[in-house]
């Protein structure tokens, strides 16, 4: 009878056979597939995790970078409100009587108060035609007419597809170099009137009108010195005449940009008595760009913050945790802010002298009220504070722009930083290849071995079976 047996250990990969089982026959005695596979993992696990380790850590610095870049951008764009003198050059301009002027005031202006008297308002001349009986539709007549307003004419021929005067009008608007009168037609109890009114005002922009094809078929829409019949003049041609601080000046216009240097007034009624222009600067548009100053830092160190925080409860320190480059930025930041700035004035030549102090986060806060004294007090000296040469937001936007700079640090760290992640790559796709090339090696190795083990295998099994066929020694038995 054959016997069976078998040799197995607690690792499932190698296996004996028995004599009757197909590894007699020369099966397979080792699993190599998954032999290799486990050898290949001891070996490449650890170095893939160093690898991944460092790729992650690296990764998460470029985005931090990329956050600190964006960041100070930002700010920096809050500086070009303050960052030159004008900048604040701010000023407002403001009428004691808006029904008779209003005023603008350009960065230019001169400061102080001027009276201004209104005598007079630029119009336009308008001129109502006499009456044509049965309506817009009447007819009126063909030829040509030419019209003129101010230095400028233009001719309207009139033929029998618009000689009414409604046509006439259509043709007055559509003519090719019409440099302002417009067309209407006006009907009361009495007929059609043709209405023409001057789009420019000023006294010298006055409307003619000749018929000049020698006929007379249009002659009663003719106008001008000497021939003044055919229409009423319900609105003159006029310049405004007014006075600035006594000095009398007249515009063909009531808008006015050259009365008063920088200051352009817009003229809406007479003065029964003069009404005061005060040209002051706008303090509170300045007020404005420093709360947005100090409002944009405050965003941007909250962001510094976090990128070099640590945070105890989970003990995690954040990507630029003690990164120079973090490290450096934020001192060029606090010694432009803490600076002294000559001014001019030893009262206005800091920040916290104008009310900008530092919490104890980092963070700016504002006294709205001591800003407001100072700007009242010395507007030059704030100037020159933040606009200055070496004033604070000059300065920080000129370290900005160097840090931001294709030649500056954060530039410089972030090829860096790209250098070692595209490092690492290559390290971990040598890692594979030296894998592969082990898993190849391994595999015929332990596949060599495998046809070795199954031949000692089948060697084996017909040892077995031989001698099991052997006759038994019987032995005498004694009596």
């Amino acid at each position: 009878m054959s016997s069976t047996s078998s040799v197995s250990g607690s690792n499932p990969i190698v296996s004996v056979a028995s004599s009757n089982s197909a590894g007699a026959a020369g099966g397979s005695v080792i699993d190599v597939s998954e032999l290799v596979s486990e050898l290949v993992s001891a070996t490449q696990a650890p170095q893939e995790s160093l690898i991944s380790n460092q790729t992650q850590a690296v990764t998460a610095e470029i985005s931090a970078v990329g956050t600190l870049q964006s960041a100070l951008s930002t700010f920096q764009s809050s500086l070009s409100a303050l960052d030159t003198p004008s900048a604040f050059g701010s000023e407002t301009a403001s009428s004691t009587d808006p029904t008779a002027f209003t005023a603008a005031a350009a960065s230019d202006a001169t400061l102080g108060s001027y009276s201004v008297a209104v005598t007079q308002l630029a119009q336009a001349e308008q001129l109502v035609s006499e009456p044509f009986a049965g309506g817009s539709s009447a007819t009126v007549g063909t030829g040509t007419l030419q019209l003129s307003l101010g230095g400028t004419s233009f001719s309207v021929t009139i033929d029998d597809s618009d000689n009414t005067v409604a046509g006439i009008a259509g043709a007055i608007n559509s003519a090719t170099g019409n440099p302002g009168i417009e067309a209407s037609v006006v009907t009361g109890t009495d007929g059609a009137h043709l209405v023409l009114t001057s789009s420019l005002t000023g006294a010298s922009n006055t409307i003619q009108i000749a018929e000049t094809d020698g006929g007379s078929g249009l002659s009663a829409l003719t106008y001008g010195t000497g021939n003044t019949g055919n229409y009423t003049q319900e609105s003159a041609a006029q310049d405004a005449e007014f006075s600035v601080a006594g000095v009398s000046y007249t515009s063909a216009s009531n808008t006015v940009t050259d009365a008063l240097s920088g200051v352009t007034l817009s003229l809406a009624g007479t003065t029964s008595a003069p009404a005061t222009l005060t040209v002051s600067t706008n303090t509170s548009s300045i007020e404005t760009n420093i709360q947005a100053f100090v409002s944009a830092y405050n965003t941007l160190q909250q962001s510094l913050a976090s990128l070099g925080s640590y945070d105890s409860t989970t003990a995690t320190a954040a990507p630029m945790m003690g990164n120079p480059l973090l490290l450096g930025i934020q001192s060029e930041l606090q010694s432009a802010l803490y600076s002294i700035v000559d001014t001019g004035s030893s009262s206005y030549n800091s920040l916290a002298s104008v009310g900008i102090t530092t919490n104890s986060d980092g963070t700016l806060s504002l006294n709205q009220t001591t800003l407001a004294a100072a700007l009242s007090s010395d507007f030059s000296a704030v100037s020159q504070l933040f606009s200055g040469a070496s004033g604070v937001a000059t300065s920080l936007n000129t370290q900005i722009t160097s840090d931001l700079g294709s030649g500056g640090p954060i530039s410089s760290t972030s090829q860096t930083l790209v250098q070692q992640e595209d490092a690492l790559t290559q390290q971990s796709d040598q890692l594979q290849q030296q894998m592969n090339a082990l898993s190849a090696s391994l595999t015929q190795q332990y596949s060599a071995l495998n046809t070795l083990l199954s031949s000692l295998q089948t060697t084996s099994s017909y040892l077995t079976q031989a001698f099991a066929s052997l006759p038994q020694v019987q032995g005498t038995q004694s009596a």
